[in-house]
């Protein structure tokens, strides 16, 4: 990847839910499944708040097209929807974006990184994505004491 491109980070947000135990924990909990979700993109905008690495947060969802959410100053959000899974959906972005701008993915799916790798995409596990928010973290602390 070359530097100076704009760095782009997808996340898989189930994948990630799932890896995170915090979240998991909320997933599986029916009536407060949203709450992990939106705990997920509450970090994930700190994360970007603080590296400047555009986020993009992609979700397996229930409609009958892709839909597209983009926050103000905030990061992009995406439900898989018709025949399309999220690790469509990011496999699609990859393939397109990947030449024109720095794009990593974070998954727990060995299948996607194989995808993403052989596109010239990076590759983040979920822990590596949790140390990443731990430092942006203790950053705004810092920054925030100065």
């Amino acid at each position: 990847m070359t530097e100076g491109k704009t760095k782009f980070l997808l996340v898989d947000g189930h994948s990630i839910i799932h890896a995170w135990p915090d979240l998991r924990i909320l997933h599986h909990r029916a009536s407060k499944r949203y709450l992990a979700r939106e705990e997920l993109l509450k970090r994930m905008r700190l994360l970007q708040d603080v590296s400047g690495e555009r986020i993009v947060v992609v979700f397996d969802g229930h409609g009958d097209s892709t839909s597209q959410q983009n926050e103000q100053q905030g990061i992009q959000i995406f439900y898989a929807g018709g025949n399309l899974s999220a690790d469509g959906v990011i496999e699609r972005l990859v393939a397109r974006y990947a030449s024109q701008f720095q794009v990593r993915v974070c998954t727990a799916d060995g299948m996607i990184w194989q995808t993403v790798h052989s596109l010239n995409g990076g590759w983040l596990s979920p822990d590596d994505l949790a140390f990443e928010l731990q430092r942006a973290e203790k950053e705004l602390g810092r920054r925030l004491k100065g």
